[in-house]
């Protein structure tokens, strides 16, 4: 597992395709977080916008090789260990982000409440923040690996399908996405921190099924 890590990694960063998903993102981040707004709303803004990007990023993963090469390393290693590793580094890539997001919030961020009156406590306001970036960055994972190859291997499916679920999983209410942004704004508007690992578990959960339900069809679709 490891070299196929290796090998997809390599196919993602000589594609140059993470490009496009990371200028989207870095320019999302450019005009929603601004230094001196409340941190937590600037946490809460970063984490939500990362979600259909984690998405981009599986779709990406999942579609960068070539047929006749996916086909010979699915005959060399199995379909599913294949996909696998194309979803596992499209996480990684969406963890490096969630971390460098969170990092940029924190250090320009204003650990004051929404009305700058109550102060908030900057470390566990950070815990807070990457709780709920990789939640979403989990869970992007998620919705890229239901709405691609090999469930979906059409484009004109997959991309609508794609965004769709994306804001659909981040807008639901009972979404462990939406359970970490909503606290995030909710106690800026108090000054409270609730660092939390349900959301982070419930999209753990929710993630490794959808991931384990593509790669079983990938073993039966190949």
């Amino acid at each position: 597992m490891t070299a196929l890590l290796r090998y997809q990694a390599a196919l993602l960063l000589r594609s140059h395709r993470w490009l496009p998903p990371l200028l989207v993102y870095g320019a999302f981040m450019a005009v929603g977080v601004q230094s001196g707004q409340p941190v937590l709303d600037s946490f809460g803004y970063a984490s939500a916008g990362l979600l259909p990007v984690a998405a981009w990023l599986v779709r990406v993963c999942v579609t960068n090789e070539p047929a006749a090469a996916r086909d010979c390393a699915a005959a060399a290693a199995g379909p599913w260990r294949v996909h696998l590793a194309a979803v596992l580094t499209a996480l990684a890539a969406s963890t490096v982000l969630a971390v460098a997001a969170t990092a940029v919030v924190a250090g320009i961020g204003d650990p004051r409440s929404a009305d700058h009156q109550v102060d908030v406590p900057l470390w566990p306001a950070t815990a807070q923040g990457l709780v709920a970036a990789a939640s979403c960055a989990l869970l992007g994972t998620g919705v890229g690996a239901l709405c691609n190859r090999p469930l979906l291997r059409s484009t004109a499916w997959a991309v609508p399908s794609t965004v769709l679920a994306a804001f659909l999983v981040l807008l639901a209410g009972m979404s462990p996405a939406n359970a970490a942004v909503t606290g995030l704004v909710s106690g800026s508007r108090d000054g409270t921190v609730d660092v939390s690992l349900l959301p982070l578990a419930g999209a753990a959960v929710l993630t490794a099924g959808a991931v384990a339900v593509a790669c079983a069809l990938s073993s039966r679709r190949t």
